[in-house]
């Protein structure tokens, strides 16, 4: 029963959200700008200290949303400089960092902006650090990191800048 259930939501490209907690009718993954119309640019910060952590993040970002923009911060206070400026509408932030972790990023980015979607993105699943994550309103993708969960954050993200812009 609940292939049957996985074969028509992969065939109606159908993918839950775990930030909006709903289902989204839409093209999550493509093969590239032939395969997806967005109407919407959006720009979206990675923070992440490990440059390979970065590196695949940013691959499977341009697959899922090749028109939009990425920027990459190696610190907390990158991200913190980048976000002050105004142009990053969406961000993906590792948990283990050196400086400061990044759920204590997250709490310092929610003064600012306090609606702006962020997902924490960490090997350490532990329920504990997800509700941190919940509390802070921000979503959770375990890591490695799958095209499937970083598709569903961002169409996630997409709607909710949609909702609140209008």
């Amino acid at each position: 029963m609940l292939q049957n259930w996985a074969c028509i939501i992969a065939h109606l490209k159908i993918a839950f959200c775990p930030v909006t907690a709903h289902f989204l009718r839409t093209p999550l993954l493509s093969a590239g700008p032939a395969g997806y119309r967005d109407k919407e640019m959006h720009k979206v910060l990675i923070v992440d200290d490990s440059k390979l952590a970065r590196m695949v993040m940013a691959s499977a970002f341009r697959r899922i949303r090749p028109g939009w923009t990425l920027l990459e911060a190696t610190s907390a206070a990158d991200a913190l400089q980048a976000i002050s400026r105004g142009t990053v509408e969406i961000a993906l932030i590792d948990f283990n960092m050196p400086d400061v972790d990044g759920l204590e990023l997250v709490s310092q980015i929610r003064v600012a902006q306090p609606k702006m979607p962020i997902a924490v993105v960490s090997a350490n699943v532990q329920d504990e650090i997800i509700g941190r994550a919940r509390e802070l309103n921000a979503a959770f993708i375990a890591k490695p990191l799958t095209d499937e969960a970083l598709g569903a954050f961002l169409s996630g993200a997409a709607l909710r800048l949609k909702t609140q812009a209008s």
